[in-house]
């Protein structure tokens, strides 16, 4: 914790006149990285990406320990008060609230978008993660767990497209809790995923994809390819 306090004192005690953004931005080319970086380009929020490979275990640094105790990737500190802060979700809700936008004021409404970003938290991210582990990177080492995590995925697939189809986005207008289901899905090659079976998840997927804030969000830290698209 002290090291953390010291990190993040010594960024709010410089000179606001050193920088030229607001959003000092922890990251990698992950879904969980991508919701930060797209977040940041919809709100407009000036920020410097700073890239953490975590395919060299850069996060496991003593220097990024002081600003992700949990030494995962994303994290940001706010230059406008050197506040520092760990998990997605989290950081999208205090990005949202900085600007007020893209997360409701009304109580009900603001409730829904965190029911679906905590869904994301608890259910997309964790088993979509475990099926590019199995399936896109250790595919036949373990063909149990590859079924049951593809299995979930179609499950939660399946949720998704069903709660979209009188819907255009998940909560109401576009907000934080699109943005962070969005950069998971994005993967459904990953997933061996034919979007053609969830058309109303593809639906809300192209609609997003074209975004100019997502496309320029989805290549920090570096452009590592175009937005994955599904067939027309």
């Amino acid at each position: 914790m002290a090291a953390r306090n010291t990190w993040t004192r010594q960024a709010r005690d410089r000179r606001a006149d050193e920088y030229e953004a607001m959003i000092d931005l922890y990251t990698w080319t992950t879904p969980n990285g991508r919701k930060v970086s797209i977040a940041l380009e919809e709100l407009g929020i000036p920020y410097t990406a700073h890239t953490v490979d975590i395919s060299k275990d850069e996060q496991f640094k003593p220097e990024f320990l002081a600003i992700s105790p949990n030494n995962r990737i994303p994290a940001i500190v706010d230059r406008d008060n050197g506040f520092g802060l760990m998990e997605s979700g989290a950081i999208l809700m205090y990005l949202a609230d900085k600007v007020g936008r893209l997360f409701p004021t009304d109580h009900h409404q603001r409730y829904r978008v965190i029911e679906w970003l905590m869904w994301q938290m608890g259910g997309v991210g964790p088993m979509l993660g475990q099926v590019h582990h199995f399936v896109k990177y250790n595919s036949g080492k373990a063909p149990y767990a590859e079924a049951r995590y593809l299995k979930e995925a179609h499950r939660l697939y399946g949720v998704l497209d069903r709660h979209l189809k009188d819907r255009e986005f998940v909560a109401g207008d576009y907000s934080i809790a699109d943005i962070a289901i969005w950069p998971w899905i994005s993967r459904f090659e990953w997933q061996t995923i034919d979007l053609d079976r969830y058309p109303d998840v593809k639906r809300w997927y192209t609609a997003i994809a074209v975004r100019p804030a997502v496309q320029k969000g989805y290549k920090i830290p570096k452009d590592v390819g175009d937005v994955p698209m599904p067939p027309a």
